[in-house]
């Protein structure tokens, strides 16, 4: 199995979500972070003051699949979240170990 973490602009995640689920892949989780990357953050003005905004919005979506999935998953995340510009974001990739599901106790892809 494989954990999969993308970090993407948070206008992409309702893309990354409908291609996902029109692919049977259900099952992730998502968040807001901020973080910066070769964007540097940004200088915004609020009440005519300026501010250095260093970490930037993203939002990052987890999904552990089996392995034969993970070059799906990861083409359906970077075309639906792609825009060409700074700042489209990462997709990681791990290895699991072991999934226990908590209601049904079943381990490994049972677990999922």
């Amino acid at each position: 199995m494989k954990k999969i973490e993308a970090i993407i602009r948070p206008e992409k995640l309702d893309d990354v979500k409908e291609a996902l689920s029109k692919n049977w892949i259900n099952r992730l989780t998502n968040s807001y972070v901020f973080g910066s990357g070769k964007q540097q953050g940004y200088i915004k003005v609020y009440r005519n003051v300026e501010f250095d905004a260093y970490f930037i919005p993203k939002m990052k979506v987890e999904i552990v699949v089996k392995d034969e999935d993970v070059e799906k998953v990861v083409k359906i995340i970077t075309e639906m979240s792609r825009t060409g510009m700074i700042g489209d974001g990462k997709i990681l990739i791990a290895t699991v170990e072991d999934a226990v599901g908590i209601r049904t106790g079943g381990s490994g892809e049972r677990g999922l």
